[in-house]
């Protein structure tokens, strides 16, 4: 036991000795935490609170381009103009301010849409009730009621498609211009419905006597209610950007430790303190272990440092609180683990890297590419197929998303236990290739 606190304490020594050092272990990740997460929360509120530059070119003025423009203005979405210097633009004078960049995108409504829209609507439905000739049914009194219609019908000419022209600048994103032409399409839809049942209802009070009105509001017939999903009997936490990438950059912090600890093995042996330490009454495993205990503290400091930040620090700078969920055995059990598993991936470098430059640019290459196919950078669900299934092998997706089961979907031990053993497995198995390089080392 002895020896085992001398190690532990030769351990934090060789750990403090670069202070400097220290300190950026902790202040560089705790610093990334905080940009990435003002970062996503900036971009989430430029999609809600910036607004695109938008010109709205409406001469129709009648049913149409008035629910159009009433729709993309409360839409949030696009800061509206109508007018330049007291007058609205032509056609050509928007083109061309479009294309200079003085708006994103541009709504040209032409004069006389709705008047169109209504002709083509009474058409349609002036050839719906003429029907034909051939198809008619052999009864005198269908045959009088269809000629009847006839003759108070005009013969309907061919239907002419209307047009809502949008002007767009090359550097528009996918997504304002889906949202631009959804609006457009379901106002479009909504004038012509109206529309449709308006004529309908004018032409059968013209055959039948009984007064008939379709003119049916369908607004608020279907409501769409949007929540979160939650398993029954847990509390709803709302997503945002500090409980998704707290845990993600927390995972990405916490490995990053590989290029100290394997830093701190080479350097051992190249000074021989490392063999002169096992000529001692000392063995591997409590070389290791020294190792694993100082880390451990180490990883821990860390993912407490972020998770305080996150309840208490961020909050300050108008980002959202960090909600840790209500299970503190599944917190400490995923903390433990994937601090566990960065080690044992740290002393596997360490043992079988010859050199600090190879165990450096190694650990910490392998470290960003484990974050990328882990899901830290890049939504798993953005990802091909295939690095889909690769993406599983990464013990960071592990981590993230033993605590997002935490953080996210308030889950409990059960919920991680999968994302928990995985990480204790990769420890044993890291622990097993260190200790099968020294053993290979020495013989």
């Amino acid at each position: 036991m002895k020896n085992f606190k001398n190690l532990l304490y030769k351990d934090f020594l060789l750990l403090i000795r670069d202070f400097w050092g220290v300190v950026l272990l902790f202040m560089m990740p705790w610093a990334l935490v905080m940009l990435m997460t003002y970062l996503q929360e900036s971009t989430f509120r430029s999609v809600n609170e910036v607004r695109i530059p938008l010109y709205l070119l409406n001469n129709d003025n009648d049913s149409l381009g008035f629910m159009v423009s009433r729709q993309i203005l409360e839409s949030n979405i696009f800061k509206v103009t109508t007018e330049v210097d007291g007058r609205a633009l032509s056609v050509s004078e928007l083109e061309e301010a479009i294309a200079q960049g003085d708006f994103m995108i541009g709504v040209i409504i032409p004069a006389n849409t709705t008047a169109r829209l209504r002709e083509n609507v009474r058409q349609g439905v002036m050839r719906a009730f003429n029907g034909d000739d051939d198809d008619a049914p052999n009864l005198d009194a269908d045959e009088q009621i269809h000629d009847a219609i006839k003759s108070e019908m005009d013969v309907p000419t061919a239907i002419q498609p209307l047009e809502i022209k949008l002007l767009i600048d090359p550097t528009a994103k996918m997504s304002f211009r889906t949202s631009l032409i959804q609006a457009v399409r379901e106002n479009a839809l909504t004038v012509q419905n109206q529309l449709l049942l308006s004529e309908i209802t004018r032409q059968v009070n013209r055959i039948i006597p009984i007064s008939v009105n379709l003119n049916i509001d369908t607004g608020g017939l279907i409501v769409i209610d949007e929540s979160y999903a939650q398993a029954g009997g847990k509390a709803r936490i709302i997503p945002n950007s500090t409980q998704h990438n707290v845990p993600a950059w927390s995972m990405f912090a916490i490995f990053f430790i590989v290029i100290s600890l394997s830093g701190n093995m080479i350097r051992e042996r190249e000074i021989g303190c490392f063999n002169r330490m096992m000529t001692m009454p000392c063995s591997f495993h409590q070389y290791v272990l020294s190792k694993v205990g100082v880390y451990l503290g180490v990883c821990l400091l860390q993912l407490t440092l972020i998770t305080v930040t996150g309840m208490y620090i961020m909050p300050l700078y108008g980002l959202p609180v960090l909600k840790l969920g209500h299970s503190v055995t599944a917190m400490i059990a995923m903390s433990v683990s994937s601090s566990l598993a960065a080690i044992g991936y740290g002393l596997a470098i360490g043992s079988i890297a010859r050199t600090n430059q190879q165990a450096s640019v190694f650990g910490a290459v392998s470290v960003i590419i484990l974050a990328a196919i882990g899901g830290v950078w890049i939504p798993i669900f953005l990802m091909p197929r295939f690095m889909q299934i690769v993406s599983k092998i990464s013990p960071l997706n592990w981590g993230l998303n033993g605590f997002n089961e935490i953080f996210v979907r308030d889950g409990g031990f059960l919920d991680i236990l999968p994302y928990f053993s995985a990480s204790i497995l990769f420890f044993i198995i890291t622990l097993f290739i260190s200790y099968q390089s020294n053993r290979y080392r020495r013989m």
